[in-house]
């Protein structure tokens, strides 16, 4: 049995509105199809949305791995 949505889902913007060089808002993470179809999805799909934003915003705080050949490097630095 489906449960009835008694709330409306609120769009996740919070009024930065700028885009990342991967095309997502650097806000609330949401590609520019997602931002101009936001009223005309179903409630599904923004609950489907807004879980792509919270992974997306989750990669994007992540720090870059350092590769191995850089933490060689650096583990050298202090061999004397």
């Amino acid at each position: 049995m489906q449960q009835i949505e008694i709330f409306e889902i609120p769009s996740p913007c919070i009024d930065v509105c700028q885009s990342n060089n991967r095309g997502y808002c650097i806000g609330c993470f949401r590609s520019r199809d997602e931002r101009f179809n936001w009223q005309k999805m179903s409630d599904s799909e923004k609950k489907h949305v807004i879980a792509l934003c919270l992974q997306r915003k989750r990669r994007s705080e992540q720090k870059p791995a350092t590769s191995l050949v850089e933490q060689q490097g650096q583990q050298n630095d202090f061999n004397f």
